[in-house]
């Protein structure tokens, strides 16, 4: 145990450790189920950059959002760190595993089902980026939360292609200007912006 991590710093790593292994077998089974058989965008982060990124970032009652949060795990490792974590996710079956797991791990993150494009959004791809075809339609989720997306200090977007400029510029549009933008990227892992600008810590 490092020196400056008690008790209950272990049990809550070896919980959240759980947490990803259950998330691990969970996307295994839905692998197979599904996604062998017809595209799906659900696609899992790599757990453990992402824990990393929340422990730097950690702000125990800060309100944090996951945009298409699929089987829950990323909301609900934040909420175990201590934010008051929500996800939203269009694919409303995922919602409901979301949701199980969830009570599995004691967790009292929030999931809805919808689209984390709030209305009155659109994304104009231009020769410098490109379009988006990923995020599906659906109607906001923003609706059944009961907040707006400028409601929340700390927002995790995990974009496929194309989707990174997009996720940036929603930021912009809707997010407050202080708000922490975590944008999970495959080559760069977890990079942080505030307002548009890289942040380091």
């Amino acid at each position: 145990m490092p020196a400056d991590e008690n008790a209950s710093d272990v049990l809550l790593r070896a919980k959240i450790d759980a947490l990803c292994d259950e998330g691990s077998i969970i996307f295994d089974a839905f692998d197979r189920r599904v996604r062998e058989r017809e595209f799906h965008p659900f696609v899992p982060a790599d757990y453990t950059t992402v824990r990393d990124a929340l422990y730097r970032h950690r702000a125990p009652g800060a309100r944090f959002l996951e945009w298409g949060s699929a089987t829950g795990v990323i909301t609900i490792m934040a909420d175990l760190l201590g934010f008051d974590a929500y996800g939203i996710e269009l694919d409303a079956s995922l919602v409901t595993t979301a949701r199980l797991l969830a009570k599995q791990f004691d967790s009292r993150a929030t999931f809805v089902a919808g689209s984390f494009i709030p209305s009155g959004y659109r994304w104009r791809a231009t020769a410098d980026n490109e379009e988006s075809s990923t995020t599906g339609d659906g109607p906001s989720g923003y609706l059944q939360l009961g907040h707006a997306l400028d409601d929340f200090d700390v927002v995790f977007g995990y974009p496929w292609s194309g989707e990174a400029s997009m996720m940036l510029d929603l930021m912009r549009a809707f997010g407050r200007n202080d708000a922490l933008f975590l944008l999970n990227d495959l080559n760069d892992g977890v990079r942080a912006y505030r307002n548009g600008r890289s942040v380091v810590r």
